[in-house]
């Protein structure tokens, strides 16, 4: 269901995602560096999709592709059915560093995207609405160094929200957090995707992470990353670490990734 709290009109849903034989490779000390190879899938507007891999494999490069902060050497990134050639305000990058400025409160940081498009007149009312919708209510006037690290990764998130993205990329976003905040986080990711009605994509390396917030997880090789699986996760939400299909996806995630207990 998405939330009127975020959401205008029908045309704010989450953004489809297709991507075609995208590759990407890099310059290091005069020679190519493969990073993606040959790279195929697509997302359904509004799916919930984890990356899954060993860490430098290219999922993050991924992303940026995604974002429009680089282009593929070769293939197409598609959103809606139209190339990504540069960063729009529909398709938003959370990092694992929350990156706050620490002279702004945490209204101040929310207020970022608004402020540099220059619509806080006309939107300034979805800063109140972010904030509460992760949960910060109260706490609008606290500075970065006031704040817990769930606390302010739920900032950085907020002031992504804000800006009433279609396509939500989570870079490891709960990556730096503890074992008991992590926990509380991913079940504070499903709730605001499940809100907001966008589509979401997550890096992570953490398995069960994956299995519990991902409808489908697309498993990569080392660099350069190729798909070598999918996993359907046909589970509802909330999902409890002890099911037994998310236990045999976990054992088979493990194997694939070369890695099985």
């Amino acid at each position: 269901m998405v939330s009127p709290a975020l959401r205008d009109s029908a045309d704010a849903a989450g953004m489809a995602v297709e991507i075609r034989n995208a590759s990407q490779q890099f310059q290091l000390e005069g020679r190519p560096l493969p990073v993606l190879d040959n790279v195929s899938f697509s997302a359904r507007p509004g799916e919930f999709i984890a990356l899954l891999g060993p860490s430098g494999c290219g999922k993050s490069t991924l992303l940026r592709l995604l974002a429009g902060l680089d282009q593929p050497t070769g293939g197409e990134v598609l959103g809606d059915g139209r190339a990504i050639t540069a960063p729009d305000p529909s398709r938003v990058l959370v990092f694992q560093d929350p990156t706050l400025y620490p002279w702004r409160t945490v209204r101040a940081n929310v207020a970022l995207g608004l402020e540099a498009r220059g619509l806080l007149r006309t939107r300034g009312h979805r800063i109140q609405e972010a904030i509460d919708l992760v949960g910060l209510t109260g706490f609008e006037s606290a500075y970065p160094h006031q704040l817990s690290g769930g606390m302010a990764q739920r900032v950085a998130l907020a002031r992504a929200l804000v800006n009433d993205p279609r396509l939500l990329l989570l870079d490891e976003p709960l990556g730096k957090l503890d074992s008991l905040t992590r926990l509380s986080m991913q079940a504070e990711l499903v709730r605001l995707w499940q809100r907001s009605g966008l589509t979401a994509l997550l890096v992570t390396h953490d398995v069960e992470e994956a299995l519990i917030l991902a409808q489908r997880v697309l498993v990569f090789s080392p660099r350069p990353a190729r798909i070598t699986a999918e996993l359907v996760v046909d589970r509802p939400y909330p999902r409890h670490r002890d099911d037994p299909h998310l236990v045999a996806l976990r054992r088979e995630a493990l194997g694939l990734l070369g890695l099985a207990d």
